[in-house]
């Protein structure tokens, strides 16, 4: 028999790089395999919801990894509704192609995982989580003894301070986090955009440029590809 066909959420961020990792490093999953990348973009601004990273960073991020892509378009301003009506129709062509489930990269939010699991029992399919209850502070450390590199693209000025924006995910960052920032960003603190690491064919190559603060509280760190 193969292995049963998944679909991975994903941010362009670290915990999407490390549960892809584990599926396919990971003796527990080795019965599943990661078929295609799930992307939510907003349309207004050919961004990655959240994240903030340009489309065409995401896209090079799929090339590099040789994992097909597949992005689901949002409004700006979408409301809860809209983004499940969204996801839900792409759920069912999933579970019209036999995909088994979608992976996840959340860590320790209950209500986060309870949430998605209700999502994916709407239509049949099984949610996988990876990384789920790993301690934040060795994940992230293992994130970097494993070669992977990230950037930090978006602080949450409420809950860290903007000045750790378009700074390297490396041990610097994580031993000048205040106490009380989880290690993974994992309450919304941070996101990072992953270029280079083990699973990449090759790195991509990105410009820092400016740090851009939105709805006077979100700071974002501007990427463009190096061509």
């Amino acid at each position: 028999m193969g292995k049963a066909p998944l679909w991975l959420a994903w941010s362009t961020g670290k915990d999407s790089v490390l549960a892809l990792h584990m599926l396919k490093h990971d003796s527990r999953w080795e019965g599943f395999e990661v078929r295609k990348l799930l992307s939510t973009i907003t349309i207004d601004y050919g961004r990655v919801s959240m994240h903030g990273v340009k489309v065409e960073l995401l896209r090079a991020q799929a090339k590099s990894l040789g994992i097909p892509l597949l992005e689901v378009f949002i409004p700006a301003g979408c409301t809860n509704e809209e983004y499940e009506r969204a996801m839900h129709n792409v759920l069912k062509s999933a579970l019209d192609e036999g995909v088994y489930g979608v992976v996840f990269g959340d860590i320790h939010l209950e209500d986060v995982r309870q949430y998605r699991e209700n999502q994916m029992a709407q239509v049949g399919m099984k949610p996988i989580f990876p990384l789920w209850h790993e301690s934040p502070a060795e994940l992230a450390l293992k994130f970097i003894s494993l070669g992977y590199k990230a950037l930090v693209v978006c602080v949450d000025s409420q809950k860290l301070n903007p000045s750790f924006c378009g700074r390297i995910f490396d041990e610097s960052f994580l031993n000048e986090l205040p106490s009380f920032v989880d290690p993974c960003g994992e309450n919304g603190e941070f996101h990072t955009f992953v270029y280079d690491g083990p699973l990449f064919t090759e790195p991509i190559r990105v410009k820092r440029g400016e740090i851009v603060l939105r709805d006077e509280r979100f700071a974002f760190c501007e990427l463009e590809l190096d061509r």
